[in-house]
């Protein structure tokens, strides 16, 4: 839907994906949100009190403490024990959902900041012995059930996420060699993006340990940047003979969290939050469960329609990978610009730790949309079962981080502005990396900050001095 009040996203962050079995395999989900929570607040320099709700998204609900991890993570942050928690679970869509149900409650003004997550430890998803609570009959012989490969079988249809997934590339003539042409690009997308720096801005750096002591993480763990096509298709298909899912073009099994704090316009100047990016609509929908993957369509649509926007109207579009095939189904479905989508690789490459992704791909594309001077972006998801997620974003322009300014004439006409509104000015200026409708900026003519964008961007406004910067 398109939202009733102006909700803005005031921090997001992330924790890097470990690999299955990996670095982060003895951090529980709790303790992993718990990390993106602390990296968020203090990003958005959001106090703990300010905090009204927390929802956080997870699926697999793998350790002891799971039914409580929302509500630990509000406490072991700091807030208040007043301040109510719960844990939401839309599979794959958890952490879209966290922030859709945020975004609900801000809406009925139930909130008016909200802490959302999404969270996973699929490394920690234990083994199960079913129906011997009460005993068993003599003889009986114990079966141990894998609660994450349960967990990827839609038991209603009696098929693994895969073959959903080999379905669509069966429908939409997907071939392998598309599908692993694709992986690669992943892949790359993500080396590329990772060697430029562009995920140190929503990552949260973590001490773990290993056989060699104490070491920080600070980069996805799962990703295989040195992949190679002869590579990819020496890989066996997983789920059907002669099929297009490989473990080298399916999402990696992962372990991971995000943590996305926002707030109602109200709260934004309260607070003096300064805005990320403004959410300006969601969409959820059902589809087929037997072609899961193709959720993204519906969802998508449904968005925009919601919104008035068209996919052009997009400069950044994120479609969770859950598997080649089933992303590609989605691109030829709607026509995606593969310039504009993934940019920077997906869950092919960097993991898939299930009730995180959303929470990841929305942290992302704030911190992106951000960098490339954007205005509108699309996150979306597929969903086990047969559903699908998607959530729209538009960047908040400086005029719009403070409503009530008026524009200020060059010159001596910035006297009209007391020292407490221009260093406010100034400052959510700066934050903002002067992207773009940056009216302000180029009446104010200051060369103090001039000088505060060259060494942010190295590059000069080009404005002319202005007399009151003589004082």
């Amino acid at each position: 839907m398109a939202l009733l009040r102006g909700v803005f996203i005031v921090a997001a962050k992330r924790t890097p994906f470990g690999a299955y079995g990996g670095l982060l395999k003895d951090f529980t989900a709790t303790d992993l949100t718990e990390l993106a929570a602390r990296a968020a607040l203090s990003a958005g320099g959001v106090s703990p009190e300010a905090i009204d709700s927390i929802i956080v998204g997870n699926v697999m609900q793998s350790s002891s403490d799971a039914p409580y991890l929302a509500r630990h993570v509000g406490l072991r942050v700091g807030v208040p024990k007043e301040v109510p928690a719960f844990v939401v679970n839309r599979l794959c869509g958890s952490g879209f959902q966290s922030i859709v149900s945020g975004c609900q409650e801000i809406c009925v003004k139930d909130a008016e900041v909200v802490l959302c997550g999404g969270t996973e430890s699929m490394s920690q998803s234990p083994y199960s012995v079913r129906n011997v609570r009460f005993g068993i009959k003599f003889g009986s012989d114990l079966k141990l059930e894998d609660t994450l490969w349960a967990g990827l079988t839609d038991q209603h249809i009696q098929l693994p996420m895969g073959v959903t997934a080999e379905n669509l590339a069966a429908k939409h003539n997907i071939s392998r060699e598309d599908c692993d042409k694709y992986a690669l690009q992943s892949q790359q997308r993500w080396k590329a993006a990772n060697d430029a720096g562009y995920f140190n801005n929503e990552m949260v750096p973590i001490e773990v340990k290993t056989k060699k002591g104490k070491q920080t993480m600070q980069v996805d763990e799962h990703a295989r940047p040195q992949t190679t096509l002869e590579q990819l298709n020496k890989l066996p298909p997983v789920f059907k003979k002669e099929g297009t899912v490989t473990a080298g073009n399916a999402s990696g099994v992962s372990d991971g969290a995000g943590a996305v704090i926002i707030a109602s316009e109200d709260a934004v100047k309260k607070h003096n939050f300064t805005p990320l990016a403004r959410i300006v609509g969601y969409f959820v929908s059902g589809c087929d469960p037997s072609i899961m993957g193709i959720g993204p369509v519906p969802a998508i649509n449904g968005a925009l329609k919601k919104i008035g926007r068209s996919l052009k109207d997009m400069d950044l579009v994120e479609v969770n990978e859950a598997f080649a095939p089933q992303y590609l189904a989605v691109e030829k479905s709607l026509d995606l610009d593969p310039s504009k989508t993934n940019v920077n690789g997906g869950a092919i490459a960097l993991g898939h730790p299930l009730g995180g992704s959303g929470t990841r791909i929305m942290a992302h594309l704030v911190h992106e949309l951000r960098r490339r001077g954007g205005k509108y972006a699309m996150g979306s998801a597929c969903i086990g079962g047969g559903q699908g997620i998607a959530g729209g974003l538009s960047l908040v322009s400086c005029a719009q981080l403070r409503p009530g300014l008026k524009t200020v004439e060059p010159g001596p006409a910035r006297s009209c502005l007391n020292q407490k509104t221009w260093n406010s000015m100034k400052t959510a200026l700066v934050l903002h990396g002067f992207l773009k409708a940056c009216y302000v900026l180029d009446t104010l003519q200051s060369p103090r900050l001039m000088e505060e964008r060259k060494c942010l961007n190295g590059v000069p406004l080009g404005c002319t001095k202005c007399p009151q910067d003589a004082e």
